[in-house]
């Protein structure tokens, strides 16, 4: 065989073997729960319950996947979107995570809510490697890849966010006699021990009242009498919607005017501070990340116009005061975002993959500034909020965009 023949041979050889090589490479991977034309993907929240009010969540994404179908779904596959009930209950949860995993074969759960229900399924998860992606939670302890590599957050951390309480509260009012009322489980605590961080030293010194309650006590009103008579001119209010807007009728009825913080995922107008009266939520601080919808500078946002003509189409009977319905339709969209970015290979590994490669991310209606970045190393999507007050009827931003990343 002449040179210029047996070189005409090697590259016609390394032409097939490159073109074999493109071709495993442009082949379509998929795990349990996607195929050509369908990504299954499990959902669980308290439709009722005593946390009932997060609900909205649910019904939020199932309108906001169907819009995404109605628009070809993704990289022309349709959303299969599977939610169930758990009533806030733990036990429920494990039922219905194991229902969706073994029995609906979906790809990953998605946005499942409370720190309690997704507490009880993160082993499950694990060892399962099925992703449990972007918990509605803020729970720290989702932000830890080495020993919960299936498990993401969303939202700023809970420790994050009273660190920032605390940071003000030092800076402002160094003398404050600071009553804690807070949910007596992972939630609750969590949010306390970064308020507990925050103030550091003078944590013993300034807290002066301590009181939990539990999710199943239909009323809260006995403890706020109790923290009230602690002669405490601080109120830090960890509690779920049902139990803030108690909390903040409460007060109003004892005249009991401490400066009053309330986290932030209580601070929905629609759910909480309407139902409690505009006049008795007065100053009230908080913390957002994301556009208030009830707030008139937003008006001619593109991104707010864009979230108004979604629920005009598909959710037209949602509550558009209700924060919860932002939220999930901001989260909605990280989904999306990290499934476009699996193109064809929809594995569970890659899923985590894409979602621990996010960079300056903003899907429409997060704060300016405020941007979605994570890393193989960080599981905390966002970690930036602006704190904010309550004026007249609605929230009013405050001072700058504060970041406070605690790792779990």
């Amino acid at each position: 065989m002449s040179a210029i023949r047996q070189l005409t041979a090697f590259a016609a050889a390394l032409a097939f073997v490159a073109a074999s090589g493109s071709a495993a490479l442009a082949q379509k991977k998929y795990d349990t729960g996607a195929s050509d034309t369908e990504i299954k993907i499990g959902n669980i929240m308290p439709y009722s319950g005593p946390a009932s009010a997060y609900g909205v969540i649910g019904r939020t994404e199932t309108a906001y996947f169907k819009m995404i179908n109605d628009q070809g779904g993704i990289n022309g596959r349709k959303i299969n979107f599977i939610s169930y009930d758990d009533a806030y209950s733990p036990p429920k949860t494990v039922e219905q995570a194991r229902k969706l995993v073994e029995s609906d074969e979906v790809l990953l759960i998605f946005n499942s809510l409370g720190t309690p229900p997704n507490s009880a399924i993160q082993k499950y998860m694990n060892q399962k490697k099925v992703p449990q992606l972007f918990v509605a939670t803020g729970a720290t302890k989702w932000n830890d890849p080495k020993d919960f590599p299936w498990t993401m957050g969303w939202q700023p951390n809970y420790q994050s966010e009273t660190q920032i309480y605390a940071k003000y509260i030092l800076k402002n009012m160094p003398n404050a006699k600071i009553a804690v009322l807070y949910q007596n489980d992972d939630y609750g605590k969590d949010y306390l021990k970064g308020f507990k961080d925050g103030l550091g030293a003078k944590a013993a010194s300034m807290i002066v009242a301590e009181d939990s309650y539990e999710v199943s006590e239909p009323t809260i009103d006995s403890h706020i009498v109790r923290l009230k008579a602690s002669g405490a001119d601080v109120f830090m209010n960890i509690t779920t919607p049902k139990f803030a807007a108690q909390a903040i009728k409460k007060n109003a009825e004892l005249s009991w005017k401490p400066l009053h913080f309330l986290n932030n995922v209580s601070g929905s107008i629609g759910s909480v501070i309407k139902p409690a009266g505009f006049e008795n939520a007065q100053d009230i601080i908080s913390s957002q990340y994301f556009k208030d919808p009830t707030d008139a500078q937003w008006k001619t946002d593109k991104a707010m116009i864009g979230w108004n003509e979604f629920l005009d189409k598909y959710y037209p009977e949602a509550n558009r005061a209700d924060a919860s319905v932002m939220y999930a339709y901001i989260v909605s969209q990280g989904l999306v975002h990290v499934l476009k970015a699996c193109g064809d290979n929809l594995t569970r590994e890659n899923i985590m993959k894409q979602a621990a490669s996010i960079r300056d991310y903003e899907p429409g209606g997060l704060l300016p500034g405020v941007k979605v970045n994570t890393s193989a190393t960080d599981f905390a999507p966002l970690s930036q909020l602006q704190l904010i007050r309550f004026k007249g009827e609605t929230w009013e931003r405050f001072g700058e965009v504060l970041s406070a990343d605690v790792g779990g």
